[in-house]
């Protein structure tokens, strides 16, 4: 089992800019595919980006295709979320996950899950 836990979120104006952080504990981190989904209020758990084990291969909901980045550094066992020109639609609480595969489908099963962090995009 991975241990994940986020950082970085906030209030922000619509426009801004915020990078989450997601530091994993353990020695497999650099094994498998990371990623990071959104929950909305009232709404259900969605997928925003994700990253294959190496980061070469990065994967994002078309919602924000253009204004997110993905990255990782096996290194430091951390990833991030670059997230630029927010909305107020981009408001959720984000979560940072552990895929237990090397490289992300839509299929692939999530073992592990951080707590979330909190991002408000205000308009």
């Amino acid at each position: 089992q991975v241990q994940l836990e986020e950082s970085g979120g906030g209030l922000v104006q619509a426009g801004g800019s915020l990078r989450l952080s997601c530091a994993a504990s353990g020695r497999t981190f650099s094994l498998y595919a990371m990623g990071w989904f959104r929950q909305a209020p009232g709404k259900e758990r969605e997928f925003v980006a994700a990253t294959s084990w190496n980061g070469y291969s990065t994967y994002y909901a078309d919602s924000v295709k253009g204004r997110f980045t993905i990255s990782r550094d096996n290194a430091q066992n951390t990833m991030f979320l670059q997230m630029d020109s927010l909305k107020p639609e981009d408001t959720a609480v984000y979560y940072c996950a552990r895929f237990s595969t090397r490289t992300y489908s839509a299929y692939s099963p999530v073992p592990d899950w951080g707590q979330g962090t909190q991002v408000t995009v205000s308009s």
